[in-house]
């Protein structure tokens, strides 16, 4: 196709002018070109290199995909000069077990550093290498694998310590820089934004306490430990990990939040442990679903599935089916979001919770008791009943005369009840507020409330609610 050059000539000169044109910061001078190397060279001696070695043992390699030889070293004539590879490969061998990690220090004047748990679990000879190429062996002054902090100590003199923020006013879309140590080999710095703050549910463990800020910066192997830091230079948080599929980063990272990591901190060091207390509940987050059912308006807040005895929380008057919105004044989104905080206090520490009971709110003072384990109840939501066999507990049963319920003898496979997750061995304990003991009782509230039906289920040492429609 032929344009008319009359067409051509104002294109043309425009590509000339866009060629010709200086580019728009031409001007700038190296000063004024925006940087954060300011920022890190103010705040990087803080990020330390950690390695950790251990007593040796024999090490067996981790199950791994096949891989096939190269058909180069089955060759005879190689096999002469370079052996059997492939047994070289197999064969245990004996080795120092190592771990690579970041640090960061937090106080300049009495030595000590946060890092991850996982990062100094492995050994027990700690190395810390700072910036300016000094090495020091450290002491491990106390770790919580349960949010995966450490603390260790360092006698050195002449340390930077890096600020600490108050991670609770993170927002979606703020700048961080991540900044690691990782072999050795000096600093790496990445930036980006926070992706999301409370994140947890990550595979780290049952009893892991999780509120991950979420990160685009990349956070990569050995950055562990390393610090998250705004733009003011601020610790924000620690970082621990990577989602990935191929061991690299693919811009999701998780860091634990400072204001979580300073409480195990200060634990750690008054204490000399994590004196991690409870209150005494079950719980299971709020679904729309549940709510309507409760006829509350709130949509968030953590649900009470069961109130343990002779805890705070029964001392307290606190019931099944409460809806715990807030804790000390913070608002309590779900059941992991109650879980964090309380797992933070110390043994005796004043609570103040605000629950919603049968659509009024009100608020109910208590202490923090002894350390216990307190597992999360798990909800599941079901269309309709059927498919469901009802008796009386099984005198075999753990529950049998510790609860008074019935019994689900059988659930068919593929029923909605069995989708939902309702078990055999489950023991119904209510059936929409109401206490039930015979599964005829079942039947009569059914018939004479309808769809949906909300069920308290005891399930071994665990409770849970269950909404069938």
């Amino acid at each position: 196709m032929r344009f008319p050059l009359l067409l051509l000539t104002p294109i043309l000169l425009a590509m000339t002018l866009v060629v010709a044109a200086p580019p728009a910061h031409a001007h700038l001078t190296a000063e004024e070109l925006p940087s954060l190397a300011p920022l890190v060279k103010e705040i990087g001696p803080a990020v330390v290199n950690i390695q950790v070695t251990g007593e040796p043992k024999q090490m067996q390699s981790r199950p791994q995909q096949p891989q096939q030889p190269h058909p180069f070293f089955d060759h005879p004539f190689f096999k002469e000069f370079f052996g059997d590879r492939e047994f070289e490969r197999r064969r245990p061998q004996m080795r120092r077990p190592s771990a690579l990690g970041s640090g960061v220090i937090v106080d300049a004047e009495n030595g000590y550093l946060l890092t991850n748990n996982h990062v100094v679990e492995v050994g027990e000879e700690i190395t810390v290498t700072l910036t300016d190429r000094r090495v020091f062996k450290a002491e491990l002054v106390g770790a919580d694998p349960e949010t995966d902090v450490a603390l260790l100590k360092i006698d050195a003199d002449s340390l930077s310590a890096m600020p600490l923020a108050n991670s609770d006013g993170l927002e979606v879309g703020d700048y961080v820089v991540a900044i690691g140590n990782p072999f050795g080999l000096g600093q790496t710095v990445t930036a980006g934004i926070v992706s999301a703050i409370g994140r947890s549910g990550l595979r780290l463990g049952p009893d892991s306490y999780q509120d991950f800020i979420q990160t685009d910066a990349a956070i990569n192997v050995g950055n562990s430990g390393g610090a998250l830091i705004n733009l003011k230079g601020e610790l924000v948080g620690i970082n621990t990990a990577i989602f990935t599929g191929g061991g690299g980063n693919i811009g999701i990272g998780f860091a634990i939040p400072i204001n979580m990591a300073r409480q195990v901190m200060d634990q750690l060091l008054t204490h000399g442990e994590i004196q991690r207390g409870r209150i005494g509940v079950q719980i299971q987050d709020l679904t729309p679903e549940i709510a309507e059912a409760l006829g509350t308006t709130y949509q968030k807040g953590a649900l009470v599935a069961q109130v343990l005895p002779d805890t705070p929380a029964e001392a307290a008057g606190i019931q099944r089916g409460d809806v715990v919105v807030e804790m000390n004044g913070d608002p309590v989104t779900g059941s992991a979001d109650l879980r964090n905080q309380v797992g933070m206090l110390r043994v005796g520490d004043a609570v103040r919770l605000t629950i919603v009971r049968e659509g009024e709110t009100m608020t109910i003072d208590l202490a923090v008791g002894e350390a216990g384990k307190v597992a999360l109840g798990l909800g599941s939501q079901v269309p309709e009943l059927k498919g469901v066999v009802l008796g009386p507990i099984d005198p075999s049963s753990p529950l049998h005369e510790e609860v008074e319920g019935v019994m689900v003898i059988e659930v068919e496979e593929g029923t909605p009840a069995w989708e939902a997750g309702l078990r055999a061995d489950d023991v119904i304990v209510q059936v929409n507020r109401r206490e039930v003991r015979e599964p005829d009782e079942i039947v009569a509230v059914v018939e004479e409330t309808g769809l949906p039906i909300l069920l308290n289920v005891r399930r071994g040492e665990g409770a849970l609610f269950l909404l069938i429609r």
